[in-house]
């Protein structure tokens, strides 16, 4: 039997019925349902989700968010990931939940291929030099403003030597797979998802000389702000985070483990770029027009 966890958001439409879906198939899959608490009831089949190591791999239900909260669940254990996308985007995901079954049914015969995405460690150092939070980014680490309309100046080094003084409403530290969110939007460059690099895009930057910087992944990030009188926030991935005072250090660099992510053989990056965030030339324009 494989022991594969589960976890969802509820809130999509449809999640129900992917639920179900999900358990009439493991049987005859030979799959082992561990559903995590908020899930185990609803599902009415299965074990509860206690023990990630134990796992085998790990499948979320949800988009993209979901992918990267089941990473945090499973960190620092090499389980690999198999997302299914309920919503619209799903950057992160293999498939669509239309597709569950087949994705199933290529999973549990081992069709599929596990790769390895870098993650960032990421720690809050306060006034005295001790650490006081810390966490893993499979996206990215952002320092940003509260919600003040003014520039706030975060000085960025690499190893202790300095980058820039940034004057911007944040600074985003993302990896080679967060280099398309929110360092995207930011103006950032993106980065092939195998290929290890730390990307530094910094948020609406108050100058005409300021661009994104790529270094290399076995470096140590220092951010400190100066001036911060007004509240900063530090968030992971989107979804969690801390207040960040003046004074603080906030140190991201490459963790020692990686989050395995499950693809099917026939998809690739840049496919998934044209498809999802409309990559592309004039000449694919021209061949849909």
């Amino acid at each position: 039997m494989t022991r594969l966890g589960v976890v969802g958001h509820q809130g999509y439409s449809g999640f129900p019925a992917v639920l179900r879906t999900l358990g009439e198939l493991a049987p005859a899959l030979k799959l082992e349902l561990f559903y995590e608490e908020e899930l185990y009831e609803l599902a009415g089949n299965g074990n509860l989700l206690d023990d990630p190591s134990s796992l085998d791999a790990l499948l979320t239900l949800g988009g993209d968010g979901t992918l990267l909260r089941g990473a945090r669940i499973i960190a620092p254990h090499r389980v690999p990931i198999l997302g299914i996308n309920l919503g619209r985007l799903g950057f992160l995901t293999c498939c669509n939940a239309d597709q569950l079954s087949n994705a199933l049914m290529r999973f549990a015969r081992g069709d599929y291929l596990a790769e390895s995405r870098m993650a960032l460690q990421a720690r809050v150092l306060d006034t005295n030099g001790v650490g006081r939070e810390e966490w893993i980014a499979l996206n990215d680490v952002v320092l940003h403003k509260g919600g003040f309309a003014r520039v706030v100046t975060v000085r960025v080094a690499a190893n202790g030597e300095p980058i820039a003084a940034y004057g911007a409403d944040g600074v985003v530290l993302s990896t080679p797979t967060g280099s398309t969110a929110y360092s995207l939007s930011a103006g950032g460059p993106v980065v092939f998802p195998t290929v290890e690099t730390i990307v530094v895009t910094p948020v609406s930057p108050h100058t005409l000389a300021i661009r994104p910087v790529i270094l290399p992944a076995d470096v140590e990030v220092t951010l400190k702000a100066d001036d911060a009188t007004e509240e900063l926030l530090i968030t992971v991935d989107g979804q969690v985070g801390s207040s960040f005072a003046s004074g603080e250090t906030l140190c991201v660099k490459r963790a020692a483990q990686g989050v395995s992510i499950i693809r099917f053989p026939g998809t690739d990056f840049f496919t998934t770029l044209r498809q999802k965030l409309g990559w592309g030339g004039l000449a694919d324009r021209d061949k849909t027009a």
